[in-house]
């Protein structure tokens, strides 16, 4: 098999299992959503140490010790992204998978808001475009939910952030989970103490299936990430670009046609204006991308292409 194709393998591997996501946390309940994102912390760190002992791949955390900016780093993106794992989790618990959804459709423009308000990066007019079309979308849902979609912009904003981090920090996506489960465990254990002692954890006490399952939510955290990694290393990145579309698609569906979610016209027109602005955003962007393969002989990186969309 080349390398192209098992390239779109596990790009196709990894936003498959991100789309399907919400089928699993439903599978979680009655774990309320703190209670699963606290086992998702602490089964992270177990996977990927494991993984990584396999590997013997522990010399970065030495190395990583003797950087404190960088510790700051992690710490940062670790919080960032319990913010967005947590935030996910109750949107798809309470009902409110397409919001989720829509999170993830809008999470490239915001990636790219924010490059334009904390990088000071210049943006093509194409791409002022797609964020004002992406601006007027949020501005018809929130009048149709009669409030700013704020689990969507929590979403979209918490993962454009933690992704600005992890681009300046540089490290290995296993590596990266592992330091950033582990920054967040002591408090999940914590939390998990608590509630055990409180008499309201779920874990033992549901079923045997439910407690494999909340046991599994580490490796189903970190499966999709490495598969996306090996993904990133095979694929072209206007490609990948437009693969990670797939996963809020497939949320999408789940939210409409599995847990039938209300879909009004209203809020059809602000998802259709949403879909406007991706259009827009990632033609200028494979364009932009092609154009600069054919000026360079050496491979170059578009940053109008942002990936990936992860819950």
């Amino acid at each position: 098999m080349t390398p192209l194709r098992l390239g779109y393998l596990y790009g196709l591997g990894a936003y498959l299992l991100w789309g399907f996501f919400p089928l699993y946390l439903k599978l979680l309940r009655p774990a309320g959503p703190l209670e699963i994102l606290a086992h998702r912390v602490v089964w992270s760190v177990v996977f990927v140490a494991l993984l990584l002992g396999a590997l013997r791949n522990v010399g970065f955390l030495r190395a990583l010790l003797r950087r404190p900016w960088a510790m700051a780093g992690m710490v940062a993106a670790a919080a960032l992204i319990a913010v967005n794992w947590g935030t996910y989790i109750y949107g798809v618990n309470s009902g409110r998978v397409v919001e989720t959804a829509l999170g993830y459709f809008i999470n490239p423009l915001v990636v790219v808001l924010l490059g334009v308000t904390v990088l000071r990066e210049r943006l093509r007019p194409a791409q002022w475009v797609a964020l004002g079309i992406g601006a007027s979308a949020v501005v018809v849902l929130t009048v149709d939910y009669g409030r700013l979609p704020w689990l969507a912009l929590t979403l979209a904003f918490s993962f454009a952030g933690y992704g600005l981090v992890k681009k300046r920090l540089g490290l290995p996506p296993a590596e990266g989970l592992f330091v950033e489960s582990a920054v967040l465990a002591l408090p999940a254990l914590g939390y998990l103490a608590w509630l055990t002692a409180r008499a309201d954890s779920t874990f033992g006490h549901v079923s045997a299936g439910h407690t494999a399952l909340l046991v599994l939510a580490g490796a189903a955290t970190a499966i999709p990430l490495l598969m996306f990694a090996g993904a990133a290393n095979r694929l072209p990145l206007s490609s990948l670009g437009m693969v990670q579309y797939l996963a809020p698609i497939l949320q999408l569906g789940c939210g409409v046609l599995i847990f039938h979610e209300p879909m009004p016209p209203a809020r059809l027109a602000g998802f259709g204006l949403v879909w406007l602005a991706l259009i827009v955003f990632t033609t200028d962007a494979v364009r932009t991308s092609r154009r600069t393969r054919s000026r360079q002989p050496e491979p170059s990186v578009d940053h109008g292409v942002v990936v990936p969309a992860r819950p």
